[in-house]
């Protein structure tokens, strides 16, 4: 009897072992100096919606949305596939519905014409989920406890390799994803809004007032498309020609689009929900003159919002349909929330300075310097922790 007990013991002690071994080989990174927070600047405004093109509709539009797959993995996000998911958007007038299943690239039910290549990258239990559009395969590899600003950026970094855009997934929902982390990240083209926290999105101003420019989606992040509370929540209306990825994919890194928070309409009666998201308040113009941004909604709102650097307001207009915001010079960016009665929320893509001379928009993914110093040393320390779990594990065996 213990020898057997002593036998377990020893199967644990290597299990667990292991274990630690392939958490600290996932931790290896380099180490970088980031770039101090540098708010928009120059004499130009950047207008997303430049290109927005009136002979086009807006199309309602969902990205993130997990389905039933077949394949190796044993649990399943879902249990609807995606013919059933997308009937179910339909429903609800939506015109694009793309699966981004974790670390799968799913194929279109009934159409490859409108397959969409995007996947949600990421196994960690901090939950730093990436949407990964335009790859052609699945990056497995993934740091399991990015604890450090750096180990994102590298995983940001090694996405991008052969990726189109990517989106950081639900940062409210991230942990260890603080102010510092949105100061100091780039290297993606868009944020995740409104993912569960509020209609504030204030790390998205966290970013963009650190001078890392970023478009913003809503989406569902769904899991079940038969409870209410969970479909047709978040949605995006985009301008672009067709539902095809060639038109999606100019139009999400164009910026012509805006995003919607809805209610759960009815709480449960159907009926009453697939009534009412046919008729959803829209933003009829938005844009540019000189100066002066502007927008303009088929609906009265309770109240409109200009929001720029520190997430400060720069302007509210109640009672309306419609506002405009003047651009102060010192005014780095801005952006418009439009609150309605029915407890509909729209948001706008940010206005933002920058030089034409320099730059064609305000992003700015250069690559973050590598501080060679810290990333030896971090990686040395990572390398003599696994040494001494692998020297601890052979004489504790040797020693039995």
């Amino acid at each position: 009897m213990k020898k057997a007990l002593i036998i377990i013991l020893k199967v644990l002690y290597g299990v667990l072992t292991a274990a630690l071994l392939f958490v600290i080989a996932t931790e290896f990174s380099p180490i970088y100096s980031f770039r101090k927070p540098q708010p928009f600047t120059g004499q130009d405004i950047f207008n997303p919606y430049r290109n927005l093109d009136t002979a086009y509709m807006w199309k309602r539009s969902v990205f993130h949305v997990h389905t039933r797959v077949k394949g190796p993995w044993p649990v399943n996000e879902s249990q609807a596939w995606p013919q059933e998911v997308y009937d179910a958007y339909k429903k609800f007038g939506y015109d694009i519905v793309t699966f981004s299943n974790h670390n799968e690239l799913t194929k279109h039910p009934f159409d490859s014409s409108l397959q969409v290549n995007v996947y949600e990258q990421g196994y960690s239990p901090y939950k730093f989920h990436k949407l990964v559009f335009g790859s052609k395969r699945v990056r497995h590899w993934d740091p399991l406890f990015p604890f450090l600003a750096s180990q994102k950026q590298f995983e940001l970094d090694r996405l991008g390799k052969d990726s189109d855009f990517i989106q950081i997934n639900h940062p409210y929902r991230t942990w260890g994803m603080d102010r510092h982390n949105m100061e100091s990240l780039s290297g993606y083209e868009i944020i995740e809004l409104d993912s569960g926290k509020g209609t504030e999105n204030t790390y998205w101003d966290y970013a963009l007032s650190a001078g890392h420019y970023s478009f913003g989606l809503a989406t569902d992040d769904l899991h079940d498309p038969y409870t209410s509370w969970r479909i047709a929540r978040r949605c995006n209306f985009v301008c672009c020609p067709s539902p095809k990825y060639e038109d999606i994919k100019a139009a999400l890194l164009g910026g012509a689009y805006y995003s919607m928070r809805i209610p759960d309409y009815g709480k449960g009666d159907w009926d009453q929900k697939y009534q009412r998201n046919r008729e959803l308040p829209e933003v009829t113009g938005i844009g540019l003159k000189g100066d002066t941004l502007y927008i303009e909604l088929s609906a009265k709102a309770d109240s409109i919002r200009a929001t720029g650097q520190g997430h400060r307001t720069l302007k509210l207009a109640t009672e309306s349909a419609q506002m405009e915001y003047k651009m102060l010079p010192e005014d780095n960016y801005a952006r418009f929330t439009a609150f309605f009665p029915g407890g509909e929320v729209i948001y706008s893509n940010p206005f933002a300075r920058y030089d034409s001379s320099i730059n064609d928009s305000p992003f700015n993914n250069a690559p973050q310097k590598i501080n060679v110093l810290l990333t030896i040393l971090f990686n040395g320390l990572l390398a003599a922790l696994a040494a001494a779990l692998i020297w601890l594990f052979c004489a504790v065996v040797k020693k039995r």
